[in-house]
């Protein structure tokens, strides 16, 4: 189990210490936390997704915060919706769709197909016309963004974090990666693949949460 025992404290102490605001992320979020969710909320969330959340994410929404003050520019707050639905408030690619959430998790975009698609790419000296180049490229752009954001290749993982210029965090629920966290660089035009902590291990939500405080209190000057 987890222990999450005073990480809610240590966080909202942050935005107290002078040089905080330096912290990347901080501004946005300004180290605050929304209030835990119950444990019947968290039950009630888990029928609507269809699957049962890794512990320590699970853990820290009853115990730390439904969301706020994390890693980059925080984690996504995940509320109630009126309609009995549930949703987390960020800049998230795509809504979230519980059947989706509770399909395996395939671990990335299909290599070949992507790669098929990259090598058509067009380039300026194959085009006497600027205007058809443009043409081409735009129509090319899209192909590809069919296939890179086929949500099909996020299944069974929830989008926790905005890391900025596109980049997102996500937290896998499902199938052999349930529990780690994997970043999402597809507007950098490369795959998805999981987040690794300073040592080269894999991170889970808890690893991966926790680092960031460590590093933000450390920035801070606080010795922990």
């Amino acid at each position: 189990m987890t222990d999450w025992t005073g990480v809610r404290e240590r966080v909202l102490a942050l935005a107290a210490v002078p040089g905080s605001d330096k912290v990347f992320g901080a501004m946005g979020h300004s180290f605050a936390l929304d209030a835990p969710l119950t444990a019947a909320e968290v039950v009630d969330l888990e029928a609507w997704l269809g699957v049962e959340l890794p512990e320590d994410y699970r853990s820290f929404l009853l115990h730390v915060g439904a969301g706020g003050a994390g890693p980059a520019y925080g984690v996504f707050p995940v509320r109630r919706e009126g309609s009995g639905g549930w949703r987390w408030n960020g800049d998230a690619p795509e809504e979230v769709e519980p059947g989706v959430v509770a399909e395996v998790f395939p671990g990335g975009a299909d290599p070949e197909t992507a790669a098929g698609i990259l090598a058509e790419r067009p380039f300026r000296e194959e085009f006497d016309d600027l205007a058809d180049l443009e043409a081409a490229f735009e129509a090319w752009e899209e192909r590809l963004a069919d296939v890179q954001y086929d949500p099909r290749f996020t299944a069974g993982a929830l989008c926790l974090c905005d890391e900025g210029c596109g980049l997102t965090a996500w937290l896998v629920v499902t199938g052999s990666e349930r529990g780690r966290m994997w970043r999402d660089p597809r507007s950098d035009g490369k795959d998805l693949h999981p987040i690794r902590d300073a040592g080269g291990s894999l991170s889970d939500f808890a690893g991966w949460y926790l680092g960031w405080l460590t590093a933000a209190e450390a920035a801070c000057g606080l010795d922990r």
